[in-house]
């Protein structure tokens, strides 16, 4: 937790880098194919190419999947050197509802693949850059995304004056309750918008582990199985005739569970090991070793479905330095810990040894708990506005948690000099991010690189 502090560091750093200086953007000299490669090494070789059918879907799938091209071009800019939890991947898709430990929905980040401790305003850049880009892409004008812009960058300079004048466990337990914050714009929408949000929340609340079991598993002589539906789900006797692979299961969850607090590990425990499967997830996480792995605990009534998901480097760390944590795994959850209001129970890390015998950091956490985004496709302009200041509010949240909150205010100050600042830069970097999208498509048409398109995305 930050202790305490003035203002003086916060207007320090506008010598360091001026709130103005965040608008200015130059065209880097690079090849986004290149780096893009560069990330394929180590994937796995047979996923790479639904890596980038995914990908070349749209700017903002691109976008999507190009945090380490902007982490790259972000890191020649002046910077503040005011240090928080960095999100790391902080686009609009990357925040969400899910069921806190106490079973209510509550809005947050959700993920934290990249995350890595930074200078707060490389989390506010992704996530306007994602606003001007899926604004463009639903065919928004341009006065009514810089809108947009602005509301987002002015709701996180107002929340963050907010938290900097609060207590420090008032902070700590400061969260976005779904119920209340419906509530609360239920004035503000016409009753049509009002259904579909209704809608979407109860959509991700029954996202849950009893539909996990309808939609994943099938009964095979007497027990439960994961389907097979390759190259999505590939269950892992399609993929290793190891005669062992059981036995080596039940070692890394068992190993798994040490990473839980005693309690958590004394519930994980209660649950028995049945089956697991490849899983291909997100856009710019394909080609990542991704698993489930179904347990069950007291009948076939109580199912547990666990995620584990493969954990490098963070695309940040050439940039602002490694992690204290040398287990990528580690790194994640721990930054999740501190990032989150509330976070997973079972969430924990755990090295498995790969097929090829290469010891690999892997996180885990449940794979459905009420879990569900935003369907940014179907925003109007007011949602686009209303959904950015939202996120860029948790987002506050999450910096004021694990950085010295009284300094960014100060940065920030009362005028809106750097909401006006990131509006120039978003709309700069989402020209640049159609230039990368054009380069990567003509490598695509070009057979430089492959791509495996799916039916339905």
């Amino acid at each position: 937790m930050p202790g305490a502090t003035t203002e003086t560091g916060g207007k320090a750093a506008r010598r360091q880098a001026p709130r103005s200086s965040h608008g200015e953007w130059e065209p880097p000299e690079r090849d986004p194919v290149a780096i893009l490669a560069a990330q394929d090494e180590d994937r796995v070789a047979e996923l790479v190419p639904l890596r980038y059918g995914r990908m070349l879907a749209s700017p903002f799938s691109f976008f999507r999947g190009a945090a380490g091209l902007m982490a790259e071009d972000l890191a020649p800019a002046p910077k503040t050197g005011l240090t928080v939890q960095l999100c790391g991947d902080a686009h609009l898709s990357n925040f969400g509802v899910f069921a806190a430990p106490d079973r209510r929905l509550v809005f947050d980040c959700n993920d934290f693949d990249e995350t890595n401790p930074g200078p707060f305003e490389w989390d506010l850049k992704r996530l306007l850059a994602s606003i001007e880009i899926a604004g463009r892409d639903r065919g928004f004008p341009k006065r009514q995304r810089r809108a947009a812009l602005l509301e987002t960058a002015g709701r996180y300079r107002a929340a963050m004056r907010e938290f900097a004048a609060m207590g420090n466990l008032d902070v700590w337990y400061a969260r976005i309750d779904i119920e209340p914050a419906i509530a609360a714009i239920r004035s503000q929408v016409d009753e049509r918008r009002f259904r579909q949000i209704e809608r979407g929340l109860a959509k991700a609340e029954a996202k849950n582990r009893m539909k996990a079991l309808r939609k994943l598993t099938r009964e095979e002589d007497g027990e439960l199985r994961i389907i097979s539906d390759p190259p999505l789900i590939t269950p892992v006797e399609e993929l290793t005739d190891t005669a062992d692979v059981e036995e080596q299961l039940q070692r890394v969850i068992a190993t798994y569970r040490e990473s839980l607090s005693p309690d958590r590990r004394h519930l994980a425990e209660s649950y028995r090991y049945v089956h697991a499967a490849r899983k291909v997830v997100g856009v710019g996480s394909v080609g990542t070793r991704a698993w489930i792995v179904l347990l069950l605990g007291k009948d076939s009534g109580d199912p547990l479905f666990l995620q584990a998901k493969e954990a490098g480097p963070s695309v940040l760390e050439p940039h602002l330095g490694a992690s204290r944590y040398r287990h990528h795994g580690r790194r994640v959850v721990e930054g999740q810990r501190l990032m989150q209001a509330a976070s997973d129970v079972f969430l924990g890390w755990v090295t498995v040894e790969g097929i090829d015998g290469t010891p690999r950091s892997f996180y885990v956490r449940q794979l459905w708990d009420g879990k569900g985004s935003a369907e940014v496709a179907r925003f109007g302009p007011r949602d686009l506005a209303g959904y950015g200041g939202l996120c860029a509010t948790t987002l506050a949240r999450a910096h004021a948690r694990s950085g010295e909150r009284v300094e960014i205010a100060a940065y920030l100050g009362k005028s809106d000099v750097f909401d006006q600042a990131l509006a120039r830069f978003a709309v700069a970097y989402a020209d640049q991010n159609e230039r990368d999208f054009g380069r990567v498509s003509a490598a695509a048409a070009d057979g430089e690189i492959a791509v495996q398109r799916e039916e339905g995305r």
